[in-house]
C-alpha cells in the first residue's frame, strides 16, 4: 500500500471516529452538548483536525439529518413491501414512521427540529424528498385503488405527514413513558385518514 492510499484510509478512519464520537455525545448528553471542541477532546485530536472533516457543528448536524432521512425512507419502503391492500399499507406506513421516531429519537429530533433550533440547510436536504416520495406512492396507490377522482394527492401527503409528525412531536415533548408501539390516538387518526382516502 502506498503512502497516499494509507493517508486516505487514515482520513476515512478519522472521519468515522468523529461521527461515532458525535453519536455518543448526542445519545448521552443531547444535541445541545455537541461541539467541535468536545469531539476533539474526546478523541484526542486538535480542533483544526476536526475542521478538516466537518467545517462546523451545523455540518455535523446536517450529516445526521441526512442519515436519519435515509434510515426512515428505508424503513418506510420495507413496511409497504407486502401483498396487503393499499389501505393496509397506509397503516403499515404510519406504524413504521412511529417506530422509527421512537427507536431513533435523537435522529428524529434533529430531522424535524423537535425542541431544537435548526439551520436552513437541514430543512432542504434531498433525502427528505425521498421520504416524501415513498409516502406519495403509497397514498397514490390507495386513492387509485378506491376509484375516487379529484383528490389532491399533494394535500393528502401533507396531511398524512402532519398527522404523524404532530402526534410524534407531542409524545416526544411530553413527560410520558415513550413506547415504540403506536398509540391508540395514532391508530384512530390513521383510521380516519384512510377513510378520507377510500370512502
Amino acid at each position: 500500500m502506498n503512502k497516499a492510499t494509507q493517508r486516505l484510509q487514515d482520513q476515512e478512519q478519522l472521519k468515522k471516529l468523529i461521527i461515532e464520537q458525535s453519536r455518543i455525545i448526542i445519545e448521552e448528553e443531547g444535541w445541545s452538548a455537541l461541539s467541535i471542541r468536545k469531539i476533539a477532546d474526546a478523541i484526542g485530536y486538535s480542533v483544526p483536525v476536526i475542521y478538516k472533516h466537518f467545517s462546523s457543528k451545523d455540518e455535523l448536524i446536517e450529516y445526521f439529518t441526512k442519515e436519519g432521512f435515509e434510515m426512515l425512507t428505508t424503513q418506510l419502503i420495507a413496511a409497504i413491501k407486502t401483498n396487503d391492500s393499499p389501505a393496509d399499507k397506509i397503516s403499515h406506513l404510519a406504524a413504521a414512521y412511529w417506530v422509527f421516531a421512537f427507536t431513533h429519537q435523537k435522529h428524529y429530533e434533529i430531522m424535524f427540529g423537535v425542541g431544537i433550533p435548526t439551520c436552513e440547510a437541514i430543512q432542504s436536504v434531498s433525502e427528505k424528498r425521498k421520504t416524501s416520495d415513498v409516502m406519495y406512492g403509497a397514498i397514490s396507490d390507495a386513492v387509485a385503488h378506491s376509484g375516487r377522482t379529484h383528490i389532491d394527492l399533494h394535500l393528502k401527503v401533507k396531511t398524512f405527514w402532519s398527522i404523524m409528525h404532530g402526534l410524534v412531536a407531542i409524545e416526544l415533548l411530553s413527560n410520558n413513558q415513550k413506547s415504540i408501539q403506536p398509540s391508540a390516538i395514532m391508530n384512530d387518526a390513521i383510521d380516519g385518514y384512510i377513510k378520507s382516502l377510500i370512502n
